[in-house]
């Protein structure tokens, strides 16, 4: 492996780390009110649909983030 692309594995763990966490952090919010409010969480297809758009909202400004240097 050339010593250019060492980066590479480097940067995909960690992201694949932040993303485990932003992903535990995110079910332990949802747990915690479910349990303030005493009920089970209770997502249906539309809140699931707006997640995933603020996800990929959220994917496309971190893909832009070197693009604005140039």
């Amino acid at each position: 492996m050339n010593s250019e692309d060492n980066w590479k594995p480097k940067v995909l763990l960690i992201g694949a780390l932040v993303g485990a966490l932003t992903g535990l952090a995110g079910a332990l919010l949802l747990v915690r009110r479910s349990e303030a409010k005493g009920t089970k969480p209770d997502l249906d297809a539309g809140e699931g649909m707006r997640i995933g758009l603020l996800v990929m909202g959220l994917l496309r400004q971190v893909a832009l983030i070197g693009e604005a240097k140039e």
